[in-house]
């Protein structure tokens, strides 16, 4: 099953959009959606359905899945595609179209799936199971903010930093995210490309981009303290670091 239980709630990790122009074709697609997970026993998941890319462009995005038909507009579904991506969406597309010829614009942003009207529902599935298992790979941190849950990539995540009860994770795209939680708790549920460089941060090595005068440097310009004692222990994890990324 692919959802997390955090604190004995189940969070909602598989946010789906689904934006054709064709009433009937989102309700099947819809509807080979809902077999789908049933067949698979997974749950945790939304559903948001849009007429138009412009309602889709609209919605505030953070979709983990969407299906796009192509024939729409204005813009039409490969134009909605590129407006997402240059906006900074990491979501998979899977387009829904009776256009053979468009598959190969399809790779320029970076699709997942092309599936063919009317749909079949084996092509459907194996394309599913290709999709999730791309999502149960995917490392996330789920957190709790306000009354709901939000699913963050850890690979966008930059560092972490503390202040009060507070926990700030800054991400790659200079945008902030804040929630309570201890960084002794955080330190817990994050992977090895995350060290506790002093007692308010935690950074990703991934980022790093040098040390010195006892601070870490960042690509945005920021830099982070690093504990004197801390120092040498920081410059091995990122010999090591380097040393995964050349394997």
């Amino acid at each position: 099953m692919i959802n997390y239980t955090v604190g004995g709630e189940v969070a909602e990790i598989i946010k789906f959009a689904i934006c054709d122009d064709e009433p009937l074709m989102v309700r099947r697609i819809e509807s080979c959606l809902t077999r789908y997970l049933e067949e698979r026993r997974i749950t945790g998941c939304s559903v948001r359905s849009f007429t138009g890319g412009g309602a889709l462009l609209e919605s505030g995005g953070g979709f983990d899945v969407i299906f796009l038909d192509i024939q729409m507009g204005p813009p039409d579904g490969m134009e909605t595609a590129r407006l997402l991506r240059r906006r900074g969406e990491h979501g998979r597309l899977i387009f829904v179209t009776v256009l053979k010829e468009c598959v190969f614009d399809a790779f320029e942003v970076d699709a997942c799936g092309y599936l063919l009207k009317p749909l079949e529902d084996g092509r459907f599935r194996r394309t599913m199971d290709r999709v999730l298992r791309g999502l149960e790979e995917r490392a996330d941190l789920v957190i709790r903010r306000g009354t709901g849950w939000e699913s963050v990539p850890l690979d966008h995540i930059v560092y972490c930093e503390v202040l009060g009860r507070k926990v700030y994770l800054h991400r790659q795209d200079g945008t902030v995210t804040d929630y309570y939680e201890r960084l002794e708790d955080l330190e817990r549920r994050v992977d090895g490309r995350f060290f506790r460089c002093h007692r308010s941060y935690l950074v990703n090595l991934d980022y790093v981009r040098g040390c010195q005068a006892g601070r870490v440097m960042l690509p945005r310009g920021e830099a982070v303290p690093v504990s004197r004692l801390r120092e040498r222990e920081l410059r091995q994890a990122l010999l090591r670091c380097m040393k995964g990324r050349e394997l």
